[in-house]
């Protein structure tokens, strides 16, 4: 069974920069997963999260929404079943509980983000 946990949310302000981490355990196989950062902010359905960065299996392929372009870096460590997702110059619109998406389909528990102007 696959677990996906994300970590390094919290209370912030405009300007400050956090990194979120995702940790994928359970199958030996993270290096052939997609992975993906998406948000979901109050009021919102899950059906609505946005997807906010996605990386591809070895790394070298991104995607990012176009208000984070230039201010968020997704990125991977295969070595550690881990991913990444650097935010900085937050702003309040960032405020939002992020979710990791494994190989499409698994979900973490998320972790929110709150970012005070």
């Amino acid at each position: 069974q696959v677990q996906v946990e994300e970590s390094g949310g919290g209370l912030v302000q405009a300007g400050d920069s956090v990194m979120l981490s995702c940790v994928v355990s359970g199958r030996r196989t993270f290096d052939k997963y997609a992975m993906g950062w998406f948000r979901q902010v109050p009021g919102k359905e899950r059906e609505e999260r946005e997807c906010v960065a996605t990386i591809n299996y070895s790394g070298d392929t991104t995607y990012y929404t176009d208000s984070v372009k230039g201010r968020f870096t997704i990125s991977r460590n295969n070595a550690n079943n881990t991913v990444y997702l650097q935010m900085n110059n937050l702003k309040p619109d960032d405020t939002a509980v992020y979710y990791c998406r494994a190989d499409y389909r698994y979900w973490g528990q998320g972790t929110q983000v709150v970012v005070s102007s």
